[in-house]
């Protein structure tokens, strides 16, 4: 837990603040119940208005002491909790953009929202609460301890007995309470994921009428979150009754007692009322500890999940000695006896790849779902690390290129065309924060897209929905391919890009890209676009069964020749 506290530093002076407030106001409510017993003993029993009025008085100024430190408190108990989960949020989001793809894999996607959102949440009012109320009460309840045995020893000595007692009841609760809240919260984490994938898909559910499916799924994962819920609140809830019997069995026994004791003439009135106030003060005290057993059960569980992210390993850093590549790349790439597997599983992606691509020339991908395409494409801007073999591109591993200023040459188009939610033009920009309209315009133009924006009520400044939900598919892919096209790659990587797009507008945007000077590998289905290229890599089950140009592999390749016939027919092969 120490990382995610650690964010508590830069404000441990507010929070020394708030702490000092807090015991200002302890120190009233303890010191009330012996100005009360000096009231009630040489005030009233001796008929002295004189004392009464005195001992009265000071009573309501030290309240009105304990009132201003209370609100002041809150103000810098407030400062404290925000700024802090501000600072840990932060990082937290700090620390998710720096994770690798495999540490998504670790920590799923709805379980990162809820544990910066929620979680941070839960640890922020634990906080606020630890320096307003929820260090008063155990204070207190040690605190009227000490002060009742200060005014009588016998007396006090029931609840001598009664607080450890209690104390130890509540330490048990405690901990089974945190195990509880971390069922909670994985809980949620399942909420939140059908609640993702709901909405996320709520197209293709009204599409194949599922939505009495996803209903039931919903409510399934809902069912199980109030069951942990209800469990752990029961749990927590059963101390309530327990502290109140306890606590109120030990004020009748003082009450007994004392009567005994007062009639005997060993004990004062006072004393007697000084204990009872002591007691009742202990018992309220008590009677919050079961909130706070389950704020802090709640906390104890996020704190962990919070850490768990703080710490995650991200396992793809720059070496020490990393070469910045800004400028300086010009495209040649090659796969050295290249194997790779996803992390935590088994199964090899790609085995054994080797081919070499020259700087400026097109490479097309082929092959069945599940060849291995889109892992071989991730390898070159190391979204991934190979298990074994070279990737080199200009003659340099890229393990040993800075990441980011590697990327930053580079231009990926994914399978799944991601747009953000804002304008078409904040979108592009995101290929290049600094380009002026004119290279917006020139990139969109050769990505086919430019016309297709003019149309628009707002062009440029329109507004796109979350994931360009607004937008056709073909919009999508031309949109993403004008936003890798800004930064005017040294390579370009198409991951089945052109999909929804037509023959002819495929050829003008495919015709458009030999103007620029970079190094693309286009991963498709279509023999029309892989014809063109200048090496074509043929994919089966992860291994590299054939490359070369089109008329080579025609010549030599069975294989491939099938999949031209597939989709021209035998009579039209000698044309290709």
């Amino acid at each position: 837990m120490k990382t995610v506290f650690s964010f508590l530093k830069p404000y441990r002076w507010a929070a020394y603040v708030a702490l000092l407030l807090m015991l200002i106001e302890l120190a009233v409510e303890l010191w009330q119940p012996l100005l009360m017993a000096k009231i009630i003993d040489d005030g009233i029993l001796q008929e002295d208005m004189t004392v009464v009025i005195t001992w009265g008085s000071v009573m309501i100024g030290i309240s009105l002491l304990a009132f201003a430190a209370g609100i002041t408190n809150s103000f810098f108990a407030a400062h404290v909790s925000q700024s802090y989960s501000f600072d840990t949020r932060q990082s937290m989001f700090k620390k998710v953009q720096a994770f690798s793809f495999a540490n998504f894999n670790s920590i799923p996607t709805s379980s990162l929202i809820t544990r910066i959102t929620n979680d941070v949440t839960q640890v922020q009012n634990t906080v606020f609460m630890s320096l307003r109320i929820m260090l008063r009460a155990p204070l207190l309840v040690v605190g009227g301890l000490i002060m009742a045995l200060f005014v009588n020893v016998t007396l006090a000595l029931v609840l001598a007995i009664a607080v450890p007692l209690l104390l130890l009841f509540l330490a048990s609760v405690l901990k089974k309470g945190g195990a509880l809240f971390r069922r909670v919260q994985e809980k949620l984490d399942n909420v939140n994921r059908v609640m993702k994938e709901n909405l996320a898909g709520m197209k293709l559910i009204k599409a194949f009428v599922r939505r009495k499916h996803e209903n039931e799924r919903f409510h399934h994962s809902s069912e199980q979150l109030m069951d942990k819920t209800i469990t752990a609140l029961r749990t927590i809830e059963f101390t309530m009754p327990v502290l109140l019997l306890v606590m109120n069995v030990s004020i009748l026994v003082i009450l007994w007692y004392g009567n005994i004791q007062v009639t005997s003439g060993s004990i004062q009135v006072g004393e007697v009322v000084a204990i009872v106030n002591y007691a009742t003060r202990i018992t309220g005290a008590f009677t919050m500890f079961s909130m706070i057993i389950m704020i802090f059960s709640r906390a104890k569980a996020s704190a962990k999940r919070i850490e768990d992210v703080l710490q995650t390993e991200v396992d793809l850093v720059d070496s020490s000695n990393a070469i910045d590549p800004s400028g300086a790349v010009e495209g040649n790439i090659e796969f050295s006896n290249v194997s790779f597997t996803y992390p935590n599983t088994d199964a090899k992606v790609l085995q054994k790849i080797s081919f070499k691509a020259i700087s400026g020339s097109t490479i097309a991908i082929l092959g069945a779902t599940g060849a291995g395409k889109t892992s071989l494409v991730q390898l070159i801007p190391r979204l991934y690390d190979v298990d074994t073999g070279l990737v080199l591109i200009d003659g340099h591993d890229v393990r040993m290129l800075k990441a980011d200023m590697l990327r930053k040459e580079i231009g990926y188009v994914p399978q799944e065309s991601m747009l953000f939610t804002g304008t078409i033009r904040e979108n592009l920009l995101w290929g290049k924060e600094d380009a002026t309209n004119e290279d917006i315009i020139r990139a969109a133009q050769d990505a086919q897209i430019h016309e297709t924006i003019m149309k628009f009520p707002m062009q440029y400044e329109t507004k796109i929905g979350q994931k360009g939900v607004n937008l056709s598919g073909g919009q999508k892919q031309r949109l993403s391919i004008a936003r890798a096209l800004l930064r005017k790659p040294k390579i370009l990587l198409l991951d089945d890009s052109t999909s929804a797009l037509d023959l002819k507008t495929e050829a003008r945007l495919l015709d458009a890209l030999k103007h620029y000077q970079c190094t693309t590998f286009i991963i498709t289905q279509k023999i029309m676009t892989a014809k063109e290229a200048d090496l074509l890599l043929l994919l089966d089950d992860g291994i590299l069964l054939e490359q070369g140009s089109h008329h080579e592999l025609l010549a030599t390749s069975s294989l491939y020749r099938k999949i031209v016939a597939s989709q021209f027919g035998e009579e039209n092969m000698n044309e290709l």
